[in-house]
């Protein structure tokens, strides 16, 4: 397991990916690990430079969506937060100061084609999340329109679920899933328009948003990243297949082909798919903001 700098702050929670520590009532520092997670379950292999990839992902699209939506990113000084412009430099390239807020309880997906759980939920009822949608698609068939397919939030060791719009309207409150689902449609359209043309197809992604003390909406976490969507290369993609990804579908493509529960502890992954994985993340890295800049 790859291992970073230890701030010399209060651990409030580990997650998959991400380290929360505490700065004070107002901020956090949430920290990018190089681990991996699939089908919930963290795997015991790390993918070298991941943590620093997301960083750099989810920092490009914040500043891409500031009059559609606030988002949680603070400018503050990280070296006067750590006590140490070393120990600053060190973590910088994995770690976001953020605002603290209160995080809602659903994941906010949006859909533009059909895979993963979304392509088994239509071929078992031609819908997903309530969503009735046209007869004869195919698998990573593009959708007539994106769809707002809601989740819930799983804890350690758990699947999330999909829920429809009612049932996220009932946990959140009817404004509150209104304005989610139109900012994360909007976001979601902004994005894929600008990662098509440089040669990615964003078939899904997972927002997530919380609110602060006044009930004023962010988007929190990471944004478009090959750990929260699915990105297709444009020139690879096929109707009816599993298109070879930038993401970590790669690995839930490989975790498929084993005698496998889909419950911890997970497998161990081979150097060549580890490697692999690597070389995937940083080509999305490369084609989204290197291309840009």
């Amino acid at each position: 397991m790859t291992h970073y700098p230890t701030p010399p702050l209060d651990l409030l929670h580990q997650g998959k990916v991400r380290d929360i520590y505490a700065v004070d009532d107002e901020r956090l520092l949430i920290v990018a690990s190089d681990r991996l997670s699939a089908f919930d379950v963290i795997l015991p292999d790390a993918i070298p430079g991941k943590g620093e990839i997301l960083t750099r992902i989810s920092r490009f699209w914040f500043s891409r969506f500031d009059d559609l939506v606030r988002n949680h990113l603070l400018d503050d000084d990280l070296a006067g937060v750590v006590g140490s412009a070393e120990l600053a430099a060190d973590l910088g390239a994995r770690s976001m100061l953020v605002r603290r807020l209160e995080p809602l309880p659903v994941e906010a997906i949006v859909r533009g084609y059909l895979a993963g759980s979304g392509w088994k939920d239509y071929q078992a009822n031609g819908s997903i999340s309530g969503i009735a949608l046209p007869e004869d698609l195919q698998q990573a068939d593009s959708l007539p329109d994106p769809i707002f397919t809601p989740s819930t939030k799983a804890g350690s060791g758990e699947h999330d679920a999909n829920i429809d719009f009612g049932t996220m309207q009932s946990l959140v409150g009817a404004e509150i899933a209104l304005r989610v689902r139109d900012i994360s449609l909007a976001v979601y359209r902004r994005a894929a328009a600008y990662a098509r043309n440089r040669g990615i197809i964003i078939a899904d992604t997972k927002f997530e948003f919380g609110l602060d003390a006044e009930g004023h909406l962010f988007l929190i976490d990471e944004v478009l990243t090959p750990d929260s969507s699915r990105f297709w290369p444009v020139e690879e993609w096929r109707l009816g297949t599993s298109p070879p990804s930038f993401d970590k579908q790669f690995v839930r493509d490989y975790l498929e082909t084993l005698d496998w529960d889909k419950t911890a502890p997970g497998p161990k992954l081979p150097p060549e798919i580890i490697e692999q994985t690597r070389s995937r993340y940083s080509e999305a890295l490369d084609r989204l903001i290197e291309e840009s800049a």
